[in-house]
């Protein structure tokens, strides 16, 4: 109870903190780091002496612009204040050592946002960083955020899906590096001299997600002609509510990686598989996040049924048609459970209409998780190869594979004297091209799909409004 009652004063005292992005400094700084941000290589550096390079004075300046405005908008947020003193002394130290490669590995080690979990509570974030699904470069980017941590989702981490080091997060403002598809904020995409033994947070913006979803959703509905039961109707159109059900699906998603019959490495880091193993881990993680949102929903919780609709709807309409298709996991994940539903008669494509069996969709998507859990127990026992031809079966069963696969012609068709990561060289790029069903989809969807870059919350309540 101390702890909750700590927890309700932080939040509190919070929410009277002025925002961060209302000061005058917010956009000193922000002027300053997208000033920076086209002077860097994708490695992060500054070559001055590269022809058209700014002169170092100018660059320096620049740096320290952003080091005046972090100290000036540090006092905003004191519980960052051991952080913002590591930043500044890395900013200094980047500039002496000439702008090479960035190395902001004694600011990360001190920025440990999860150990401080309030609702509402602001976090001023600035790191040369590529962002996941946006800028691959290491740019300086800057961002404010508010951490999203409602009690109920405290309590049910503290005593249903422990992850201590998950935060649900949103934005305030960000750089050019966030005016992406990028709805992350994690510490390996940051640039430092070597890794750190274990990080200690990863966030996850649920108003981009929220938005997104429900943009695409929309979009799909009315492209499909799918009537919506009227409870799910109203959550779609709430992104209050969306942005609950994805900080409760992200939550269970991310610990899922690290609990169940695992027989590898389940972020599989350095590790060369089949872009379809990648597919089935995500697509586990979600399956178990569905799983658990219908027990909370048997259990009380309107957020688990908001999740089970967040997760088959973002899963079914957006995935399969977003992103390239080369080694598209997540998009083969789409596809993965769209079909399987279709084969099991809980999604019909009729008459130029979808229609779903709201009552047999619950069951027949745990149906989907416990077969890619006993395809995940079986693998214990398996060499990595067998296991990845079996996993391989699995996929194929709902979806057809490319006419031209050698993967799909079977074990004999493969030259088996070759270690197994060699054989990944004989995966196409799309394996399991896309059906009819979504090349016909995508094209209703690719210009809304383009339009959610960058978006947030305030963009899809404009529109509402």
């Amino acid at each position: 109870m101390t702890e909750i009652l700590a927890s309700t004063a932080i939040a509190t005292e919070e929410s009277t903190t002025a925002r961060v992005v209302d000061h005058p400094a917010w956009r000193v700084l922000k002027d300053a780091v997208e000033t920076i941000r086209p002077w860097q290589s994708p490695d992060g550096s500054i070559d001055l002496e590269a022809e058209g390079a700014p002169p170092g004075d100018a660059v320096r300046a620049e740096i320290g612009r952003v080091v005046a405005a972090v100290e000036e908008l540090s006092p905003l947020l004191p519980h960052d204040a051991a952080y913002h003193t590591a930043l500044v002394a890395d900013l200094r130290r980047w500039a002496d050592a000439g702008f090479g490669v960035p190395d902001f590995l004694d600011s990360l080690l001190v920025f440990h946002p999860a150990a401080h979990r309030a609702d509402g509570l602001q976090h001023l974030v600035v790191f040369p960083m590529y962002t996941q699904n946006g800028n691959p470069d290491r740019n300086l980017e800057a961002v404010v955020l508010r951490v999203v941590w409602p009690e109920w989702l405290a309590e049910l981490e503290r005593t249903r899906f422990d992850n201590p080091l998950f935060l649900s997060i949103t934005f305030e403002d960000f750089t050019a590096g966030y005016d992406t598809h990028s709805a992350v904020l994690f510490p390996e995409t940051i640039a430092v001299r070597e890794a750190p033994e274990r990080f200690t947070w990863g966030a996850i913006f649920c108003d981009r997600e929220g938005a997104r979803f429900r943009r695409v959703t929309e979009a799909a509905v009315a492209a499909l002609s799918l009537e919506l039961p009227a409870d799910i109707a109203e959550m779609v159109g709430d992104q209050h509510r969306c942005q609950q059900a994805f900080a409760l699906w992200d939550m269970v998603h991310d610990r899922t990686h690290s609990h169940g019959d695992l027989p590898f490495d389940p972020f599989m880091i350095k590790q060369r598989q089949p872009f379809w193993m990648y597919g089935l881990e995500e697509l586990r993680c979600d399956l178990t996040a569905f799983k658990e949102a219908v027990k909370l929903e048997a259990d009380g919780y309107g957020q688990g049924r908001d999740a089970q609709y967040a997760i088959l709807f973002d899963r079914m309409f957006r995935f399969p048609v977003s992103g390239e298709r080369v080694r598209n996991y997540d998009g083969l994940g789409g596809q993965l459970l769209f079909a399987y539903l279709h084969q099991h008669d809980v999604v019909r494509w009729t008459d130029n209409t979808l229609h779903i069996d709201w009552d047999r969709a619950p069951q027949v998507t745990n149906q989907l998780c416990a077969e890619i859990e006993k395809l995940y127990r079986d693998g214990i026992d398996r060499p990595k190869l067998v296991h990845w031809l079996a996993a391989y079966e699995l996929v194929s069963t709902y979806l057809a594979p490319h006419p031209g696969s050698v993967w799909a012609k079977g074990p004999d068709a493969l030259d088996l004297t070759l270690p197994p990561r060699k054989l990944v060289d004989d995966v196409l790029p799309d394996e399991f091209p896309l059906s009819m069903f979504f090349e016909a989809l995508a094209k209703k969807l690719r210009t809304v799909i383009a339009s959610t870059k960058g978006i947030t919350a305030a963009d899809v309540e404009q529109v509402a409004a």
